[in-house]
This record gives structure tokens, C-alpha cells and sequence, in this order.
């Protein structure tokens, strides 16, 4: 612990609020909140902590904190710091979305969408659905059965949906609102999980149509049933009290947390949703953050929250902030539904870590089978380079690390080449080896047991010749090929140089495709880099006033030619650029793009 964090955990209120965890970047790393600021925050500090914590506290060098009047308001305001900063240590809702929901307009012509979006605008909003296709999917369905406008602005003349009877064509036609009416209480009916009056119709519908020997329109009817009984069958149970709720069930194993939500509506399970992530405060804590977050965004509120009576949570300032009832049931059907939504979250942590187990082994034994294939020690440690170039112009090369399959990362080196012009992958290859490797015997740092390049016969001797005869190294080399459609075809290694035979669909082969995937990759976003600020100075270098100072200066603010481009005299004002200048540069960058 830092002479600062100490002596600022001695001046902790003992007041509710929340804290932010920084650490050396002055990042934030972590939000919470706490009825009592010097108890909680001084807890990261004392006595032991599991490998997570320590992990997070390792990284802490100051905080700060920010005092409210009550629980509400820290919890309140710890949602809002961590829709801000996103710090790495805190659980995030998926991509950080509302959920959908059906939307019946109030328009003199209604009509049905799906929204992210809850507005004071008389509508009726029916949800939220777990995701954007069972959604769609419900609302696809009404459109076929219910004929509003599909259009959002009137058109000036009928359109196919009018002729398939999916219409009242509003746009042509003067259409009364006790029929406007009369279908939205239907659609009304049918979102809060009644369908049972809808299925009867269509029933009676496709028997008429059958009568009247209308074959086509019968089989609409039919294949609208169908649909209905696919959507409604997910509604495997139910309560009698046609109330909406919402049933959490939380499981944690191995630092990760499991929360699986089912969704009541009307009295009908309808729908569930699973979400996993990493935590790094005490479970209860998360799952608390996890709540306020599931209904921060989301103003439609179920009736009720059942939770398990295990999740020692701060029930009253919940439900002091969400003004609904939580009930956590010891018996009955509503303990069951809650004991499911725990058993669910169970079985789906337990899978996530049983696959990566297989994957885990598989990966490991790729790795292994790869040095059987080349007649080497199992490569624990993978070293693999790429060149890139256009023509020769800000030749770079990349180097990425595989650590027992994986990508180490961290690792990763990137390498302006200095000595070789022209497009010359060979002696290219020469620079960037030697220059690692050179690097690794002066610091003493870990040999790979094989690098692989990416390419032919003569990047693996460009290679090989440098560690053996420059540098003394024996480490062994192999190439990796490409085909005509630029993926990876065949392993080159030995002496002489051969083809190494293994399966395409091998986890082996697999692995190199990865790895050649990954070098390429890199190597090919750091050319971008590169070339783009090679762009940036040699149209800059031409004009008078903009030395190397200012270049920089312009790179760092603008980022690109396109930007300086559009930018207006003012923005140059900002960073110290006079009026006079700011406009040469600006006339010499709009001609250039002329020229082009």
C-alpha cells in the first residue's frame, strides 16, 4: 500500500457513497458503493483476499470518493459512474443495451414497431423481449393477422400490403377508429399472453375459407396457427394470478458469475436470458450491480422480483429504488420458478467451463502434436512474423506469441524496418530476426522453442542464417504458405525443406491457421498505422511553416488528412496554430485532393 492510499483511507467518512479505484494510468478501474465509505473501502486493504481481489488491489495506486445522502443515491449514482467509465473490474451488461420492446403507436393510424426506446407518448409498450428476434418475430406475426398500416409515413397511394389484406390503406381510404380500436384491444390482448380468442378466430376463419373451396386462403389461416403455437409454446408455465415478474437466479463458481432471468408476463413464463461474466467485488455485491443495471434503462417494470432467499442483497433499498415488491418464496410454485432460474444459471456456468476444458485439452494437444509432426519438444512457447509492404513504401513487420496455443498478447512486438528498401522480404526477414533475437540474448529474456514466418522457402533461410550464423541460436524455423485464395496451405520445415503432411480439419492445422490469421492481421493494421502517417507527413513536408514540431502537433490533434482537411481555422486556433498558417495548410491539403 502507497504512502498516499494510506494516509487518504485515515480521512474515510463514515457516510454512504460511492468510490472509483484508479491505477497508475489514473484510469478507473473499478466503481462501487457502500452504506459506509470507511469501512468498505478500507476493506481492499486489510486482512486476505481471494486471487481476483488481489488482483484488482495490485492494481490500485488511488481512489477517490464521492459522498450521498442515502443508499438510493449511491446506488443510483454508482450505475451512472460505470455507464461512464466502464472500468475493467466491474460487470457490464451486454452490449451495454436496452432491451426491446413492442411498441402499439397512438397515432390516428396505429401501428405496431419494435423499439429500444420508452417514451411519454401515449403509446402502449409491451416487453422487453430478451433480444431484437423474439421481438421481431412476435410483431412479424400480428402484422400478417392484423391489418395496420405497416408504412411510418402515409404513402400516396395503395401498396402491396392492401392487396394482400395486411392493410386498412389509410393513405386512400377513410377507415373508422371503432376498427382501429377494436384491433388494438385484440393486439392488446394477445401481447399480455391472451391468444386463446386469436386462435379461435383463425380457426373459424380457415374452416370458412375451406367451405368456400378457397384452398390458398385456408393455408394462410393454418400456417398463422402454426406460428402462434410456436411463439405461445414457450409459455411452459404458469400462474394463475396473470401477474408480470421477473424470476432471477444467480450461481458463481471459479471468480465468474451465472445470472439466468426468466420473464413472467400475465402470468406466462414467456421468455429467459442468460448473462455470464467475471467478478471482482464479494457476489452479492455484483448481483446488486447487476439488477440496478438490468432495470436502470428499462422504465417498463414487472409487478414483482422473485429472488432466491439464499442472495443476502439490500431488499428495502431495492425496492425503496425500483418501487416494486421482492419477495424472496420458501414454498410453492413461486419457489420452484425461482429454484429453476438457479438451476438453469448452474447448468450454464458448468457447461461455459466444461467447453473451454475440451477446448483447453484440444488446443494443448495440437500444440503437442505439432512437434511430434516436426520432430521437435512440445512448442510451448510460438514465435511467428509477417512483413508488409505496398510496392516497397513503410515496410513494417509484426511479430505475435502463442503460449501453449493461446496468444500471449502482452507479448506482441511491432517492427519499422530500417535498413532495407524496396520490397525485399528476404533481407526484411534478416533485419526483423536479428533484431529480436539480438534483443532477447542481451536481456536474457525467454527463447521460443519454434518460429514460425509467414511464407516460403526463402523467409525460412533468411531466418535460419541469422540465428545460426550470426547469432549461435538453434531454434527451429518452419514457413507457413498461403494458397491462390490467401489461406493457409501447407507447413514448410526441415532439412531439406519439405511439406509437413497433416489433416486440413486437424486441431493442428487449426492452430497454425490461427496463428498465420493473427501475425497478419497485426502486421497488416500496424502497416495501416504506419502508412497513414507516412501520408500525413509528405503532404505536410511541402508546406512552408510546418516543421517537425508542428507536424507532430497536427498528427496527435487531428489524427488524419481527412480530418485536417474538413477542420475550419478555428480548430488550428486551438492548439497555437495562427489564422495565417492554419489557412496555408488548409489551401495546400484541399488542392492536393483535387489533384487526386
Amino acid at each position: 500500500m502507497n504512502l498516499n492510499i494510506k494516509e487518504k483511507l485515515a480521512l474515510l467518512p463514515d457516510k454512504p457513497g460511492c468510490y472509483l479505484m484508479k491505477n497508475k494510468d489514473g484510469q478507473v478501474i473499478y466503481v462501487g458503493k457502500a452504506k459506509v465509505l470507511k469501512n468498505r473501502v478500507r476493506s481492499y486493504f486489510t486482512g486476505s483476499h481471494d486471487a481476483k481481489t488481489q488482483k484488482l488491489v495490485s492494481e490500485i495506486v488511488d481512489f477517490e470518493y464521492i459522498i450521498t445522502d442515502s443508499n438510493v443515491e449511491a446506488l443510483i449514482l454508482e450505475n451512472n459512474l460505470i455507464k461512464k467509465y466502464r472500468p475493467h473490474y466491474n460487470i457490464m451488461l451486454k452490449d451495454d443495451k436496452t432491451y426491446p420492446y413492442i411498441k402499439l403507436t397512438a397515432d390516428e393510424h396505429p401501428r405496431l414497431e419494435v423499439t429500444r426506446k420508452v417514451k411519454k407518448d401515449k403509446a402502449k409498450y409491451f416487453g422487453p423481449y430478451p433480444n431484437a428476434g423474439s421481438a421481431q418475430q412476435v410483431k412479424k406475426l400480428l402484422d400478417k393477422i392484423y391489418p395496420l398500416r405497416k408504412c411510418k409515413n402515409l404513402k400516396d397511394r395503395v401498396c402491396l400490403y392492401y392487396h394482400l389484406d395486411q392493410c386498412l390503406a389509410p393513405c386512400e381510404y377513410e377507415v373508422n377508429q371503432e376498427i382501429y380500436e377494436e384491433i388494438t384491444k385484440k393486439i392488446s390482448r394477445f401481447l399480455q399472453g391472451d391468444y386463446k380468442e386469436i386462435a379461435d378466430e383463425l380457426i373459424r376463419k380457415m374452416e370458412q375459407a375451406a367451405e368456400n373451396l378457397e384452398f390458398e386462403r385456408a393455408k394462410e389461416y393454418r400456417d398463422q396457427l402454426k406460428d402462434i403455437e410456436n411463439i405461445m409454446s414457450k409459455q411452459v408455465i404458469t400462474l394463475n394470478d396473470r401477474m408480470d415478474r421477473d424470476i432471477f437466479g444467480m450461481y458463481t463458481d471459479k471468480g465468474w458469475m451465472c445470472v439466468q432471468v426468466f420473464y413472467m408476463r400475465q402470468g406466462n413464463l414467456i421468455e429467459r436470458e442468460v448473462s455470464m461474466f467475471p467478478y471482482y467485488g464479494t457476489k452479492e455485491e455484483d448481483f446488486m450491480s447487476f439488477i440496478t443495471q438490468f432495470y436502470f434503462e428499462n422504465p417498463v417494470l414487472p409487478k414483482e422480483i422473485l429472488l432466491s432467499e439464499d442472495i443476502e442483497l439490500d431488499y428495502a433499498l431495492l425496492e425503496e429504488w425500483l418501487q416494486i415488491k421482492i419477495h424472496q418464496p420458501k414454498r410453492g410454485q413461486k419457489r420452484k420458478l425461482v429454484e429453476m432460474a438457479m438451476e438453469n444459471a448452474k447448468a450454464a456456468l458448468e457447461e461455459k467451463f466444461n467447453l473451454e476444458a475440451r477446448n483447453e485439452a484440444k488446443t494443448i494437444q495440437a500444440v503437442q502434436r505439432l512437434g511430434e509432426l516436426l520432430g521437435i519438444h512440445t512448442p510451448h512457447r510460438i514465435e511467428a512474423f509477417d512483413n508488409s509492404n505496398i510496392q516497397g513504401t513503410d515496410p513494417v513487420s509484426a511479430m505475435v506469441v502463442f503460449i501453449d496455443g493461446y496468444p500471449d498478447k502482452s507479448s506482441y512486438r511491432k517492427y519499422k524496418v530500417k535498413d532495407v528498401k524496396g520490397p525485399d522480404d528476404f533481407h526484411t526477414m534478416q533485419e526483423v530476426i536479428r533484431r529480436r533475437y539480438t534483443r532477447i540474448l542481451k536481456e536474457g529474456l525467454n527463447l521460443p522453442d519454434l518460429i514460425i514466418v509467414d511464407g516460403g522457402k526463402q523467409q525460412i533461410i533468411a531466418a535460419i542464417d541469422v540465428l545460426e550464423n550470426e547469432l549461435g541460436l538453434s531454434i527451429p524455423v518452419a514457413g507457413l504458405k498461403k494458397d491462390e485464395k490467401h489461406r493457409t496451405a501447407l507447413l514448410l520445415y526441415g532439412d531439406p525443406l519439405e511439406p509437413i503432411l497433416m489433416e486440413r480439419n486437424s486441431q493442428e492445422f487449426y492452430l497454425l491457421q490461427r496463428i498465420q490469421d493473427e501475425v497478419h492481421r497485426f502486421a497488416i493494421s500496424f502497416h495501416r498505422q504506419a502508412r497513414s502517417k507516412s501520408m500525413l507527413y509528405s503532404q505536410l513536408d511541402e508546406i512552408p511553416g510546418v516543421g517537425e514540431k508542428r507536424k507532430k502537433l497536427l498528427l496527435k490533434h487531428f489524427g488524419s488528412i481527412k480530418n485536417m482537411r474538413e477542420a475550419t481555422v478555428e480548430e488550428f486556433r486551438k492548439i497555437g496554430i495562427g489564422d495565417k498558417l492554419a489557412q496555408q495548410i488548409l489551401t495546400a491539403l484541399r488542392s492536393e485532393e483535387k489533384k487526386d
